[in-house]
């Protein structure tokens, strides 16, 4: 079995666009979207509909937080309001009834998907938000404690746009990279290929050129966020990211 695992797009048409050129490329089995579809500004309404047909063609899915901000008073920061306005106003709001509307988690097989954590979108499982701008491991006591009652072979999480594994007992525990809005400097797309070869599972991390200033302009030229994301796509660092308030993994 060849799985695709794909998360964190944030709206980024143009590096959803190369990843799925390779991951198409890659004849998975199935591809797995682990949620934050829509919050960005590089062609947000183009992103979504991309990923609805992912979904038509059977792709697993599950929310994140920031599908969690398109509920009612989901928003809690300045410019997330501001941004939900704008998105709202430029976007199919049946994509957006779409993604606000899908699971916590979801399964296939021997595979648990998740955004954060399998109680929480917001929260992180492989890592732990430090508020002085970093990310520590988790202690593998309290993920086991966490991991062992769902049974799961594996279990896929994204959320920290920080790609790594581990196992915890008998569970393979991933978190995938981000396709957009990158935290290591890096700013190429992400994603992750998990293959099944006689009873155990390899995981791939994949780092991927796309037209960052392609995406750049079309931020600048259509939304009022242009000069925020061209500094988070051309960096690869969540400096450029809100206004103050943090709306990212919580401890």
């Amino acid at each position: 079995m060849r799985v695709a695992v794909i998360s964190d797009v944030h709206g980024n048409a143009f590096a959803l666009d190369a990843v799925l050129r390779e991951v198409r490329a890659a004849s998975p089995d199935l591809i797995v979207n682990l949620g934050d579809q829509a919050e960005g500004s590089a062609d947000p309404a183009r992103a979504l509909s991309i990923q609805a047909e992912l979904a038509a063609a059977g792709a697993l899915e599950v929310r994140g937080n920031n599908e969690e901000k398109l509920w009612p008073g989901g928003r809690r920061s300045a410019l997330s309001r501001s941004y939900g306005a704008w998105l709202a106003a430029h976007t199919d709001p049946a994509l957006l009834a779409r993604v606000a509307a899908l699971p916590l988690t979801a399964r296939a097989g021997g595979l648990l998907a998740c955004h954060g954590t399998p109680d929480s979108a917001w929260h992180s499982l492989l890592w732990v938000w430090d508020h002085g701008g970093y990310y520590r491991a988790r202690d593998p006591r309290e993920l086991r404690a966490t991991l062992d009652p769902l049974g799961a072979e594996v279990v896929l999480c994204g959320h920290t746009h920080r790609a790594g594994t581990t196992r915890v007992g008998d569970t393979l525990l991933m978190n995938a990279g981000s396709v957009s809005d990158q935290v290591d400097g890096d700013p190429r797309a992400r994603w992750t290929r998990l293959d099944r070869v006689n009873g155990q599972w390899a995981v791939t991390f994949h780092a991927t050129p796309y037209d960052i200033e392609a995406a750049v302009t079309w931020a600048c030229t259509h939304t009022p966020f242009g000069e925020g994301e061209a500094q988070l796509l051309r960096t690869g660092t969540m400096d450029a990211r809100g206004d103050g308030v943090w709306e990212g993994p919580q401890p």
